[in-house]
């Protein structure tokens, strides 16, 4: 661990973790980001397959949300407001006249309180905040965990978890954008991708979704077989002022599953080799593909441009919080974000990393 700047007077700190076969990944309390992710290519050569800032001081200035955890609910909720048990919350609203990632100051926004340790499987790093009652318009007192285990299977998982005093939504999601070709290599369209989701939930013109489950079929959001992730941006409908490209949750068929995780996407780059499994345990993924990458600067001298990287999110469904019937039940298909006192929220995933031509059958790491 060594010191990496401060923000709002409190000390922000870097760990480095590495595992036996020498993989690397850097993470900092503020925001529980991932600054940078090193995996070896067909070559044996590690490159840094995530976007970064070169400071804690860029990542206050612009984030885009690189590498963190979002909260307390991820994605979007419509005008701000829900309700729960007849009461109606009003939230900060940052996208609009929505509420984005947990509003003006999200979990990305924050300094947790970090604590590494050596496990079994590898070394981790187990972060922790309390959002206290009122924060962004959220209520009840949240206590959050994220923890971060870089295993000696070229692993990386992280389990989210969350208790609270109030009954409040919850739906927290890694959000770190993925290039395999190395962070400053240029566009993914490229990439192959596979998503095992058949539906979707389709999205307003302010990328609000209606409530309605479709089908991927004649979409370019069907990636159920394997496909360039760039094949079938000329049928992308248009979503308001998105500048083009995907930015949608799919709804994942949860199968195949070992060790209570669904896989939720692979994705192999070409130029490299390297191959990306997500397992996890959440109902749906958001696929994002990098479209407002406008010229940001990142670390290395690298500027990220649009279409730099892809985001895969899982998650629970946006504006679930609002998808009910009249009596209050949640409309079918959508799942249930209300956390209440005594429940504990855990939202758990698995990114395994190998080469293609030599990758083992997937499997994600136990518990």
């Amino acid at each position: 661990m060594k010191e990496w700047g401060s923000v709002d007077g409190k000390p922000v700190h870097l760990w480095t973790l590495r595992n036996a076969k020498g993989m690397e990944a850097e993470i900092t309390d503020y925001g529980t980001i991932i600054v940078s992710l090193k995996v070896a290519d067909r070559n044996g050569v590690f490159g840094d397959i995530v976007l970064g800032r070169p400071s804690v001081a860029d990542y206050v200035e612009r984030t885009q949300y690189f590498g963190c955890t979002a909260g307390r609910c991820a994605n979007r909720i419509a005008k701000g407001r829900f309700s729960i048990d007849g009461t109606e919350y009003t939230l900060a609203t940052n996208n609009g006249a929505n509420h984005l990632h947990g509003g003006n100051k999200g979990f990305d926004k924050v300094v947790w309180k970090g604590e590494a340790r050596m496990t079994e499987s590898g070394p981790s790093i187990t972060f922790t905040y309390r959002s206290p009652d009122g924060e962004e318009g959220y209520p009840g007192n949240l206590d959050a965990t994220v923890v971060y285990t870089l295993t000696d299977a070229n692993e990386l998982r992280v389990d989210m978890t969350a208790t609270t005093d109030k009954p409040t939504p919850v739906n927290l999601a890694h959000h770190t954008y993925w290039n395999l070709s190395g962070h400053g290599s240029g566009d993914i369209l490229g990439h192959l991708l596979m998503i095992p989701a058949s539906r979707y939930t389709p999205v307003d013109a302010s990328l609000i979704t209606t409530g309605e489950i479709a089908t991927v079929k004649g979409t370019p959001l069907d990636f159920t077989a394997i496909k360039p992730i760039g094949r079938d941006f000329g049928m992308v409908p248009p979503t308001g002022d998105d500048p083009g490209g995907l930015d949608h949750n799919l709804v994942l068929d949860k199968t195949p599953v070992q060790n209570g995780l669904w896989l939720s996407a692979l994705l192999m780059d070409p130029k490299s080799g390297r191959t990306m499994e997500v397992w996890s345990n959440q109902p749906g993924i958001q696929l994002y593909t990098g479209n407002f990458l406008d010229g940001i600067p990142g670390k290395d001298g690298a500027v990220y441009q649009k279409h730099g990287a892809l985001c895969l999110e899982t998650q629970a469904f946006p504006d679930s919080v609002n998808k009910r019937n009249a009596d209050g039940t949640m409309k079918e298909g959508w799942p249930e974000v209300v956390l209440r006192p005594g429940e504990t929220y855990r939202h758990s995933m698995v990114h395994r990393f190998s080469v293609a031509g030599v990758a083992r059958a997937p499997r994600p790491a136990a518990p």
